[in-house]
């Protein structure tokens, strides 16, 4: 039994310090906005599911990171050049778990504002409400579809998980990266019950930028010259790029009055581009991100 416990708690212990290793895309919003003076309070938890750092590892083995870590010289060649673009792809897009916490207020009709600390992450918003009533359930409007569309900031540093294999890629190529993200969704909900009183069925669309900034600084690596015999050593490289996505989400509430559980799921294509490697080499990276979470949102306010 003690073992048990000690097994979770490590499980839990290691999912708090893994979460918050992604940009926040999954988009929770409903077409209604807070109203005016309301809170909404609540937690988050998605998964990144990322098809570009899973095909980059592909090749990429524990075993493989570990020889060339314990090398006195690391000759650049293709499995380097490997291990670099695993590295890159994680960073524009990690498959690692998220957790957050959330707090939205009403500021006036129409316009909400958030604030999200997603591990790692500070995450501001605002949304706009430009269709459908501004009632409360005490106070409805006319029933009809809501529509908004929102702004969210977040900016981070990018760290590789701490598990054994990437640590050693850490180790490795000295590698560090930071970025910065918007999301602009445009989200369209119907209402179970007067004004969201039984939550509501939310959807459409949302685009995402990224802004990213990594280095590799190895101290012991070389590179052949072509056509000779003699190698030279490889310069640090610093390097910055950003890319686009666009992707489609559905999410729900459910609950009554106060309390609500928000299941949601979103999918993002993007084609990040082309990144510098060490030694004047490059790479391209493209890939489909699914992002399904679940939540629960509490709300207070006179107009519940």
């Amino acid at each position: 039994m003690q073992f048990l416990r000690t097994s979770l708690g490590a499980a839990l212990l290691g999912l708090f310090f893994m979460a918050g290793c992604t940009a926040p895309r999954s988009v929770i919003h409903s077409g209604k906005v807070t109203p005016k003076g309301e809170f909404k309070v609540g937690t988050n938890y998605a998964f990144n599911v990322a098809t570009q750092p899973i095909g980059a590892l592909a090749d990429v083995t524990a075993g493989l990171v570990k020889d060339l870590k314990n090398r006195d010289t690391v000759v650049l060649d293709d499995q380097v050049n490997g291990v670099s673009r695993a590295a890159v792809a994680y960073t524009l897009d990690p498959v690692a778990p998220s957790w957050d916490f959330y707090v939205r207020y009403g500021l006036v009709d129409r316009v909400d504002v958030g604030y999200k600390y997603a591990f790692g992450s500070h995450v501001f918003d605002a949304m706009y409400q430009f269709m459908g009533s501004t009632g409360t359930p005490k106070n409805p409007g006319p029933a009809g579809t809501y529509g908004s569309i929102g702004l969210q900031y977040s900016g981070r540093d990018s760290k590789l998980p701490g598990k054994i294999l990437w640590q050693n890629i850490d180790d490795l190529l000295q590698y560090n990266a930071s970025r910065t993200d918007i999301l602009i969704p445009l989200v369209f909900s119907t209402s179970f019950g007067p004004e969201e009183e039984m939550g509501n069925i939310s959807y459409g669309v949302a685009y995402s930028h990224t802004w990213i900034k990594y280095n590799f600084n190895p101290s012991n690596f070389v590179q052949k010259q072509a056509d000779r015999q003699d190698v030279i050593p490889v310069k640090p490289l610093s390097a910055k790029n950003n890319y686009g996505s666009l992707g489609a989400f559905v999410n729900a509430k459910i609950g009554y009055k106060y309390a609500y559980f928000l299941p949601a799921l979103a999918i993002y294509f993007q084609n990040y581009g082309e990144y510098e490697l060490l030694g004047g080499n490059k790479t391209e990276l493209k890939g489909l991100t699914v992002i399904p979470s679940l939540g629960l949102q509490f709300q207070f306010g006179k107009g519940r």
